[in-house]
Order: C-alpha cells, then structure tokens, then sequence
C-alpha cells in the first residue's frame, strides 16, 4: 500500500499538473524503495520483540523462531535498515541536499525505538506509528516538489506540497485510531508481557470511546472537508466517491465499535480503518479524472 500510494501520487497527480519534478522515474523509484525497505524492517524488528505477544494474539501469525531464526530475522532488518538508507543517501545526494539522508535515518531509528520502548507506552507508540505513515506521503513532496520550486513556480508548488499535507494530516488520524483499535486487539498478549498500552491503562470500553471520539472528529473534519474543497468547487464525481467510499466506511466504524467486544470484532474494524485508508489515498486518481472530465 506504500508503494502504491506513492506511485500514485506522482503518476496519478504530480504528472498532471504540468509542473516540473526534481526526480527522474528511476529516481523516484529509488525513493519508493527506500521508503518500503525502512518500512519493511521496521516490520520485522516489531516481529522479533512481538513473538511473545504475538504468540498469545495470533499464534497462527508468528513467523521469527517459526518459520525463522531470530539470528536471519535481524540480519533481513540490518540488510533492509542499510539498503533503505543508503537509497536515501544517495537521493539526497542526487537532490544536492546531502542533509536530507538524515530523515531516512531518523525513520529507521524511530522505528526501532518503537518496537523495543515507545509501543510500550501509552498513546505514544500509536502516536510515532501514526506520524511515521504520514511521513510517508510528506516526503514525496520533500524530494520531487521541494527541490524544483522556484520564484516562477512557487505558488502551484506550494498548493501541491498543501494537497499533499492534507493527505498526510488524513492518512495521521485514520491510522492514529487503528493503531488504538489494533491495541485493544492485542490486549490480552500485551497485558501479560507488561506493557502499558492506552486499553491496559484504562481498560477496552474506555480505549474505544476514545477510539469513538477521535473517529467521529475524523468524521466531520472529512465532511468540512470534502464540502469546502470537492463539493464547493463542482468536483462531483469525487464528493460522491468520498461519501461512498470514506465517510460511509467512517460512520459504519463509528457505529460498529459501539458494539464491538471480542478480538474478531476489534480485528474487523481493523481491516475497515486499513480500507478507509486505502479509499481515502485512491481519491487523488478520482480527483485528477474529475478535472479532467470537467475540463
């Protein structure tokens, strides 16, 4: 889903809207797979300090001393840590922003202070989980749009790059409430292995009232949203696309976690977060054809 959601952006938007990038294809390749890398070891170092929780929450699941030793687990995270940074290195270089590669490395750290600290403390793992995502989509426009701004250009480039902190501040607070969802999940493993997560700390009814509220704020900001932005300015095939698509799922969520108490059920509302989040980084495609429809 990274992947694709950075592929689209610059293949489905960027490259329609007749503004010079600073990357060439293999160049933003190179970007797609550092940032995958950096993602994909992040996943596997949580694996190797998950595999006694994972063990109680989804033992079907657990691949390090399984499918794995735990001795090539960490050399697939150092291979994939170096490989992603060093991609950034040289982007940087190719940028003439040398410090740049500093954000790569920062990625790679973050990710593992949250596997082996920061999960295990309230709210602020889910926050770092939440913010490291909506890097994700930042740092297309901080490689592709940033270094080709100019005086000329600066103010489509800046719409562009704002365009872009939308979907970032978007994909933030859906994955915010997952991450709070995925610990009420996990509750039982996390519990035993004496973590502090925000359903330990306070207990599963009131860890998804917060989940609740900071869905329904999720709700009326998409709404204001899509009316102020899509609606507003006659982009109709793209408001009835986020009706359908973002907000329906959102409200759907919203009334399900009234009622949700097993792991299947908290899994369940898991899986819509992850779809709303998908639907919501495909309406830039439906967003591009709606103007060229309309133009």
């Amino acid at each position: 889903m990274l992947a694709f959601m950075q592929l689209l952006f610059r293949y489905a938007f960027f490259k329609q809207q007749n503004v010079p990038l600073a990357l060439a294809d293999w160049q933003y390749g190179l970007l797609v797979l550092s940032t995958v890398f950096l993602a994909a070891a992040g996943y596997v170092i949580n694996n190797i300090y998950d595999v006694a929780t994972d063990s109680i929450n989804k033992p079907n699941d657990v691949v390090v001393g399984k499918g794995i030793s735990e001795t090539t687990a960490y050399n697939i995270y150092i291979g994939l840590n170096v490989t992603g940074v060093a991609l950034g290195f040289v982007l940087s270089n190719i940028i003439l922003r040398p410090t740049f590669a500093s954000l790569f490395i920062l990625i790679a750290a973050l990710l593992y202070f949250y596997s082996t600290t920061l999960k295990q403390i309230m709210v602020l793992g889910n926050f770092v989980v939440a913010a490291l995502l909506s890097i994700s989509v930042l740092i297309i426009g901080i490689f592709d749009i940033f270094p080709a701004t100019s005086s000329e250009n600066q103010t489509q480039m800046a719409a562009l790059f704002s365009i872009l902190l939308d979907y970032a501040l978007f994909a933030f607070m859906i994955n915010f409430i997952r991450e709070i969802v995925k610990d009420i999940e996990d509750v039982d493993g996390d519990y035993n292995q004496g973590m502090n997560t925000l359903p330990i700390a306070i207990g599963k009814n009131r860890a998804a009232k917060i989940a609740l509220g900071f869905a329904i704020i999720s709700f009326i900001v998409s709404l204001l949203y899509i009316n102020t932005y899509f609606f507003k300015n006659n982009l109709l095939i793209v408001t009835f696309y986020a009706f359908a698509f973002v907000l329906a799922p959102l409200l759907y969520f919203i009334v399900k976690i009234f009622t949700a108490k097993s792991q299947k059920d908290f899994h369940h509302l898991s899986t819509v977060l992850k779809l709303i989040l998908l639907f919501g980084i495909l309406s830039i495609l439906v967003i591009t054809l709606n103007i060229k429809y309309n133009a």
